[in-house]
């Protein structure tokens, strides 16, 4: 712990943000770590509550306690160390994880929790300025091979965790550029592309080898210009063959007019943002210049539009959600340490956004091919009597329409993309994932394991982290029969 009568004495500090009028005009990060004196007085409100619910709240299982402590006696390095005992990127997770470390935090009962992500944030920026954070080959190679399909952070934690223990890793991605989900999916302004970059870096000199442009399945799947590797070529090259690709398949609005021009789902606007951000020649970009536009799913990737949207100039914003409101404020002692249901404010949606609750999209209508307005209604949520489940229904005589330019759906994903997971002959569950379990991540099919949001589902990156790791020490135990990895 920090100092003892600290969470009595010291405020929560929140990091310094830019003014959102200042940075609407650039794509670059807003929110700055904090100073050292901050972190150390942050460090400080860490209470000694004898169970730290933070690190159980945490996927990764952070040791936060012991890192506080650390910081509070500004012993920076060994702060360091802990972090990354358990966690392979928290410049990542220190930028945009959701913090469900903080909604698990004991003080976070009956005052502020601690602020434990602008204080991993702060860590690990100052490892990088200090240049602590280096290569660390292994000590001698096992001779064993392994391919990681997906570059997002799950493939990316595997690979390094695997090739730390010796192992000859390749890491392979349609894409051209190796990231994923944390390139191409989050905006440059929460998440700068340097910091996937350097690790790059580090992952190489540690002897990760990355080919990206690479498609793994079927080449009818695969677009034109790519690379093409078969499941049998990758099997026979390797000793173990690990399934990290992302949740890519996105959930779809079959209402009238979906098939006009201005509908598109949200990630193919983002995607196509970032890589514009990185210099990539777009032949038709998907702008939102002086439209009205409207995102529909309010989750963190509808936010991510918002963002987006307004730095691309957008006459208004507006955001549905088809879920009720939230609340303000969640009963603590009813939620609390899990992660409670509220009302969430991201930083985009304080630079411009109109947003609504329990609204339903019946169509799209628009002239010439191209949409012009949506039709709604508001819904109501009632608890069935029956089965205690919450259903919809439309209130009556609410229907109401509302100019849309550009209409971004962004209700999230389904699941992986079936050709893939068909081409190497896994089997899947329900929902249509990988089907492995969380004991050893094997699949259906020998030499071959699953992690990540292909094996359970579209989740966050502080997951993809935690199931990578894991994924590592089964695949290593696999190959050597014991692992000193961590789970």
């Amino acid at each position: 712990m920090g100092k003892i009568t600290g969470f009595m004495e010291f405020a929560r500090v929140k990091p310094a943000y830019e003014a959102p009028e200042s940075r609407l005009r650039h794509w670059k990060e807003f929110v700055s770590p904090l100073t050292d004196e901050q972190a150390r007085i942050q460090g400080a409100r860490c209470m000694d509550c004898g169970v730290p619910f933070c690190t159980h709240g945490c996927p990764v299982n952070n040791i936060i306690p012991d890192w506080n402590d650390l910081v509070y006696r500004q012993d920076w390095k060994r702060a360091l160390d802990v972090l990354l005992s358990t966690n392979n990127f928290p410049e990542f997770t220190g930028r945009i994880c959701p913090a469900p470390c903080e909604a698990a935090c004991t003080l976070n009962l009956n005052d502020d929790a601690v602020g434990i992500k602008s204080i991993e944030h702060t860590i690990i920026e100052r490892g990088w300025q200090e240049g602590w954070v280096t290569p660390q080959p292994p000590a001698r190679k096992t001779g064993k091979r392994v391919a990681v399909v997906g570059s997002g952070p799950a493939g990316l934690a595997c690979a390094q965790q695997l090739a730390r223990a010796g192992h000859s890793v390749s890491v392979y991605e349609k894409s051209n550029r190796i990231g994923g989900l944390l390139r191409y999916g989050i905006p440059d302004f929460k998440l700068e592309k340097l910091h996937i970059d350097r690790r790059l870096a580090q992952m190489e000199a540690e002897g990760v080898e990355f080919f990206p442009s690479t498609y793994v399945g079927d080449a009818a799947h695969a677009e034109d210009g790519l690379t093409v590797v078969t499941p049998d070529e990758l099997l026979t090259q390797h000793d173990a063959v690990v399934l990290a690709g992302g949740s890519e398949q996105p959930r779809d609005l079959p209402v009238p007019g979906r098939a006009l021009r201005g509908v598109h789902f949200a990630m193919d606007f983002l995607r196509q943002q970032n890589k514009i951000n990185h210099g990539d020649r777009i032949a038709k970009p998907i702008s939102a210049k002086g439209k009205h536009v409207v995102v529909i799913g309010g989750g963190d990737t509808g936010s991510d539009c918002v963002g987006t949207s307004n730095r691309q100039g957008a006459a208004s914003v507006t955001q549905f959600e088809l879920m009720f409101r939230p609340p303000e404020e969640e009963d603590k002692l009813l939620t609390w340490p899990y992660w409670p249901i509220r009302l969430r404010t991201s930083s985009s949606h304080e630079e411009g956004c109109q947003r609504d609750w329990a609204v339903g999209t019946q169509a799209f209508e628009g002239k010439g091919g191209k949409v012009e307005k949506l039709v709604a209604t508001r819904l109501e949520w009632l608890k069935d009597k029956a089965t205690g489940q919450m259903k919809m229904r439309e209130v009556k005589d609410s229907r109401f329409e509302i100019q849309a330019d550009l209409v971004l759906l962004a209700m999230g994903f389904v699941s992986p993309v079936r050709a893939v997971l068909d081409a190497f002959g896994v089997a899947t569950d329900a929902r249509g994932n990988a089907r492995a379990n969380t004991d050893d991540y094997c699949s259906s099919r020998a030499k071959v394991f699953a992690a990540g949001d292909m094996r359970r589902g579209q989740s966050l990156v502080v997951w993809a982290i935690r199931e990578g790791r894991q994924c590592a020490r089964s695949v290593d135990e696999y190959l050597m029969g014991a692992s000193v990895l961590p789970r």
